[in-house]
């Protein structure tokens, strides 16, 4: 048996699946349905509720695919008989100990820091979360401002802040991990209580936008404090005291806080704490990542592409997820795609330039974009400094700056203009949606030959999948470099690392790619970081 779940068994639960409904159906419609294809008597039914949704678009008639659990009292004598019915054993999430009020700090509060500290707090630790930006209601502003003016705060902006880098994203929740503990559940329903939808309860590709991430965020902090923890914002970690265990941290430089349990839940950009880690001995490597731009498409041409002409308008703004391997050999990709969404400025350090990409709840904008990403290897940063990769990163970013004319201006073009080399003079069927200024200029400046032909390859290739995605008028922007984290930090199979005490996670440490791989990660880490404060205490 897994650790740290407990299987309920008061009740017996049946799963129907491959429920195919117009996508006007009602929910009243769709448990009617799973009713009548089940065969059981609604009047001993204890609770019937939609568990998953999901499109199928592969046909000329698009369709919600519905999954639905039927819950029966137990002893009941229903026995499945069909193939899309199955009985289950549903999952709850389990913290593996109890604390007596010892204090665990973590750094960081985007998904990882929050909801370890988060965790901790409701099984009898006292976390302490420092943050080295601002509460999110503050940090939006500044966020704002930034993009108004091009005015950075380097300690508060789109890369730090309380909720992390997600926040201001499309707020993705589906991962590709697997997880059988009920640890993504606790994520997802921590979630809502604190304001998200419900609906990412059900969602197949569950998402919550920025607004409710911000939303989210604020009540996680708030949640933490009432259960006795403790958040401090402006609060950024800059030394460490080991000997050879941690025995305490140095914050903003001078002052020191004692602790004896340090869960490191950095983001992929906090490149100055991770140099600091590096010349204090915590072991970590370097790490792949990927480099590409930004491209926008009007959110019709996705549509038409992936519903067909007349959709439905019940239909939520079309998605894709697109891979090519160039003959090269290097791997191009779309990722963090945000329907209906913006391209945002998020940079984090001075005379540097990033983009990203971020959708609201509703997806409601006029303009679809995703990240188009080439693989970068260590092999290509030239040298084997753990702060190689940064520098690769950094490189583009500084060129990016240089091309958008230095003041945080954006650098575009059009895909065609792109291919041939030349700045674009102006938009056509594509206008930008981007949060912050933009300049055009000649993007193909920023990469090496052979990263900027496979990113053509790339594109030329997706417009064989959906048809506009190659379309010379579709707007790109750079640069993309925050994929993911250059570095992997060292940790062992209980998570600790090199040093005693210290627990790495999330995307900073390199062990996560998105919100709900790295607040899982992050309650790995509260796992860890409590059992062995407990050993410690007895």
């Amino acid at each position: 048996m897994l650790p740290y779940y407990q299987l309920m068994e008061e009740c017996a639960v049946f799963r129907v699946n491959q429920i195919k409904l117009d996508p006007a159906a009602s929910e009243t419609d769709v448990k009617a349905r799973a009713l009548k294809i089940s065969g059981i008597d609604r009047r001993i039914v204890k609770e019937i509720k939609i568990s998953k949704r999901s499109i199928d678009a592969r046909k000329d008639r698009v369709t919600f695919v519905y999954s639905v659990d039927i819950t029966l009292p137990a002893g009941n004598r229903f026995k499945p008989s069909g193939l899309n019915i199955e009985k289950i054993q549903t999952v709850r999430y389990k913290f593996p100990v109890s604390g007596s009020g010892q204090q665990i700090t973590i750094a960081g509060a985007g998904p990882a820091g929050l909801l370890a500290a988060l965790v901790l707090a409701e099984n009898g630790f006292k976390p302490l979360l420092i943050e080295r930006g601002e509460p999110v209601e503050r940090r939006k502003e500044t966020v704002r401002r930034f993009w108004e003016t091009g005015v950075l705060n380097p300690e508060s902006n789109m890369q730090f802040g309380e909720g992390g880098a997600g926040t201001f994203s499309d707020g993705k929740l589906n991962s590709g991990i697997k997880d059988r503990s009920g640890r993504i559940r606790k994520v997802l329903e921590v979630l809502t209580e604190a304001g998200a939808p419900e609906s990412i309860l059900i969602d197949s590709k569950p998402h919550v936008g920025t607004d409710y991430l911000e939303t989210a965020a604020a009540g996680i902090r708030k949640r933490i404090i009432e259960l006795g923890g403790e958040v401090r914002f402006n609060t950024r970690l800059t030394g460490i005291t080991a000997t050879p265990a941690i025995s305490a941290i140095t914050v903003n430089g001078d002052r020191k806080i004692v602790t004896s349990q340090l869960i490191l839940a950095l983001g992929h950009s906090a490149r100055d704490t991770i140099e600091m880690l590096d010349g204090s001995g915590l072991h970590m490597s370097q790490k792949g990542f990927s480099v590409g731009l930004r491209i926008e498409h009007l959110q019709s041409t996705i549509n038409q592409a992936q519903y067909g002409r007349g959709n439905s308008p019940e239909l939520p703004a079309a998605d894709y997820k697109l891979s090519y391997h160039t003959q090269s050999g290097r791997g191009v990709y779309t990722f963090c795609m945000c329907p209906g969404g913006w391209v945002v400025n998020a940079a984090s350090e001075e005379g540097m330039c990033v983009t990203n990409g971020m959708s609201y709840y509703k997806r409601d904008g006029i303009n679809a974009n995703s990240a188009v990403l080439v693989n970068i290897h260590p092999e290509d940063f030239g040298s084997q400094d753990i702060m190689a990769g940064i520098e690769f990163q950094r490189e583009l970013e500084r060129k990016a700056f240089v091309l958008g004319s230095g003041d945080y201006s954006l650098p575009v073009q059009l895909f065609g203009d792109f291919i041939k080399g030349s700045p674009s003079s102006a938009f056509r069927t594509v206008l930008p949606q981007i949060k912050g200024r933009c300049k055009m200029a000649d993007l193909s400046l920023l990469f090496p030959a052979e990263i900027k032909e496979a990113l053509i390859e790339g594109i030329l290739h997706f417009g064989k999948k959906i048809e506009g995605f190659s379309s010379p008028d579709a707007v790109l922007a750079g640069v993309e470099s925050r994929s993911s984290s250059p570095v992997r930090m060292f940790r062992n199979d209980a998570g600790e690392s090199n040093i005693p005490g210290i627990y790495p996670c999330g995307e900073g440490a390199g062990y996560a790619g998105g919100i709900i791989s790295a607040a899982v990660d992050g309650i790995k880490a509260a796992e860890a970081a409590a059992a062995s404060a407990v050993c410690i205490e007895l």
